[in-house]
């Protein structure tokens, strides 16, 4: 019976709170529950708020209340429910580590405080006021830690007068030091056309230039990282950042040249990493006819081309 009673009262506390139906929902009451680490014996006075990934969530679901959800329900919760917390304000991604991808496996999450102190006086005779109080204090809590997130932001210039924000952390960090540093050395004078974002898959795109090279973008899920155009030569620089994963495979390759099919310019396959050792783990897989660059040695590109460039200095 208590597990019953504790769902239905963690139900109750997402209508209160506005969430929509969608959300206020088994799934929904038992993450909440797991957030506020509340066992069914507990009472509401004595939630706290642990950082947990989705993972532990789960893990205490199944331990206290008896309800198993299988690995690849994983998503739907972050999706349905989680994602919905922290866009209600309530729940705050990553507050040990701000700069951390949200699509990190080690991204956690964290009940905020004050909404906290509120579900901590559920089921007493403050619960009402405090909840109107608290209402109307969600949207200054939500821009503030907007402002937060925007802070961490890492800021890239894409072309003349024009600066985007890259999502903190993961492959950004090195996509930044390839428009830097990559595109500077080689392809001087050339033209970013698009540049992929771990929190906004849109970070740039000059659907105009891309279509005046014969190059129609219809799914960013199959664009590289980073494309630039080398006006010099009439080449497409087709650039993948790897930190986990994302090297130029030869399947890769062959996905890209779909894509870029049409292409009036030549292309050019590149593969990025931050350093050296980072490289070594995808030696097996890197495709033949295509090039390395390594972020700690800027001035240089490794060349998986054979014979092309044999020959004596």
């Amino acid at each position: 019976m208590d597990v019953i009673k504790k769902i239905e009262e963690a139900k109750a506390i997402l209508r209160d709170l506005g969430l929509p139906s969608a959300q206020q929902n088994d799934r929904s009451a038992l993450t909440l529950l797991a957030l506020l680490n509340l066992k069914p014996e507990m009472r509401w006075s004595n939630a706290s708020h642990p950082l947990l990934g989705i993972t532990p969530i789960m893990e205490f679901i199944a331990q206290n209340y008896g309800k198993t959800y299988a690995p690849n329900t994983r998503e739907t919760i972050r999706r349905q429910t989680v994602h919905q917390f922290v866009e209600a304000g309530f729940l705050i991604p990553n507050p040990d580590q701000p700069s951390r991808p949200t699509n990190s496996p080690k991204t956690v999450y964290q009940f905020e405080a004050l909404a906290l102190e509120l579900l901590r006086t559920y089921q007493t005779n403050e619960w009402s006021d405090n909840l109107k109080n608290y209402l109307t204090s969600v949207e200054t809590l939500k821009r503030r830690y907007a402002q937060e997130r925007e802070m961490e932001q890492i800021p890239v210039i894409v072309a003349t007068g024009k600066i985007i924000s890259l999502s903190p952390g993961g492959q950004n960090v090195l996509i930044e030091k390839i428009i830097n540093d990559f595109c500077s050395f080689f392809t001087p004078g050339g033209k970013l056309l698009y540049v992929g974002d771990t929190g906004n898959k849109w970070g740039y795109l000059d659907r105009e230039s891309l279509e005046a090279l014969g190059v129609t973008v219809e799914a960013h899920g199959k664009m590289p990282d980073v494309v630039v155009y080398h006006v010099q030569k009439n080449w497409l620089v087709l650039i993948e950042a790897v930190t986990s994963h994302g090297a130029v495979t030869p399947k890769r390759r062959k996905e890209l040249e779909v894509v870029f099919e049409n292409s009036i310019a030549g292309l050019v396959y590149v593969t990025a990493f931050d350093r050296r050792s980072d490289m070594a783990k995808y030696l097996h897989e890197i495709s033949w006819e295509t090039e390395v660059w390594i972020a700690e040695a800027p001035t240089h590109i490794i060349h998986f081309n054979g014979e092309r460039f044999l020959g004596p200095y």
